[in-house]
């Protein structure tokens, strides 16, 4: 049956436990979670030297899959058998694997948990096993998460954790590391460790414990290009310069391309109302001023041009037709054409 994450995580929690677990998809944070919590906490440390299997998909076929499988466990309740690289399983793709695994499905081994780490990758919906995994195991696809839901996934994540967080560290957050789960949960704990319960995070603690300065950052940046501040931006671009390894030029290019990229969505949406304008770019309600502001000092015209600044910027950070003029010199002159 298909689940959430948090809900599979809370079965397992109160020791519900499903023959069949199958995992997918391009985000793996919520896949190593509960495969973590599976391989570190169903059996004991004594149980799990004869009743916990890893297995690694490009070592094996199915049938060895279900071998292990189908072992019964030795003085234990249960075995564990994990299959972490699932979507490299040799045969998962092939007729005969997935028969294999279907007749599996149909009489699993109650005393055995098996999990298929399915990550970077989904199985075909398509084909018969596509059909019967989510009727017949614990079926969860985990998709990237669109920029516009981290905002709410930043603030649920802080509130598991008895912390909230001001409006602008969330901003701070989500601008800096995006949609990058794995590492904004390592940020997000490398602070809630240095707090009290129940305290906020503020700008300062996110450029305390992060290292994200609450004045000199790519966000920052986007929002003095947005109002059209040249003094600020530029100011911004000089502590870059000073530090390029730190600020390098292709991840600034990528945040200020998606930006007026999306500028571009707002000026083709004249007349629409801000609702359908946010659908549209994907992005969350509180950027919707920057984007108003952005549309008032870049006219459509104009857009387009930084567009193409944009893409040249991106090909000269990576080497192409640029002689020996150095990073910092390209981050400082595409910042000043676009806002020119």
């Amino acid at each position: 049956m298909k689940g959430k994450a948090e809900e599979i995580l809370k079965d397992l929690k109160a020791g519900k436990y499903a023959p069949v677990y199958f995992l997918q998809g391009e985000e793996s944070f919520d896949i190593n979670r509960i495969t973590d919590y599976i391989e570190h906490h169903v059996l004991t440390e004594a149980e799990k030297g004869f009743n916990q299997t890893i297995l690694y998909g490009r070592e094996v076929t199915s049938e060895q899959v279900l071998a292990a499988a189908r072992r019964f466990p030795m003085m234990a309740e249960r075995q564990v058998v994990i299959v972490k690289e699932a979507k490299d399983i040799q045969d998962l793709n092939r007729q005969e694997g997935q028969t294999a695994l279907m007749e599996y499905l149909k009489n699993p081994v109650p005393t055995t948990i098996l999990v298929f780490a399915h990550k970077h990758k989904k199985i075909d919906g398509r084909k018969p096993l596509g059909k019967v995994l989510p009727k017949s195991a614990v079926f969860l696809t985990s998709d990237k998460l669109k920029e516009y839901e981290l905002p709410n996934w930043i603030e649920q994540s802080i509130k598991e954790l008895k912390l909230s967080i001001e409006h602008k560290s969330v901003q701070m957050l989500a601008e800096y590391i995006g949609n990058d789960l794995e590492r904004l949960s390592n940020e997000i704990n490398k602070v809630a460790i240095n707090l009290k319960q129940g305290e906020a995070i503020a700008p300062s603690h996110i450029e305390k414990y992060v290292g994200i300065h609450k004045d000199f950052n790519v966000f920052e940046l986007k929002s003095a290009v947005s109002h059209r501040n040249i003094e600020k931006a530029m100011r911004i671009v000089h502590h870059f310069m000073a530090n390029i390894k730190a600020n390098p030029v292709i991840p600034t290019v990528a945040v200020l391309f998606s930006y007026f990229s999306n500028l571009l969505i707002y000026h083709g949406m004249s007349g629409h109302s801000d609702q359908e304008k946010m659908r549209a770019m994907g992005v969350p309600p509180f950027v919707m001023k920057e984007y108003q502001m952005g549309a008032r000092n870049y006219p459509l015209g104009k857009v387009v041009q930084n567009i193409s600044i944009l893409r040249s910027t991106d090909l000269k950070a990576k080497g192409v037709g640029v002689g020996t003029t150095s990073q910092e010199e390209i981050l400082k002159e595409f910042i000043y054409k676009m806002m020119h």
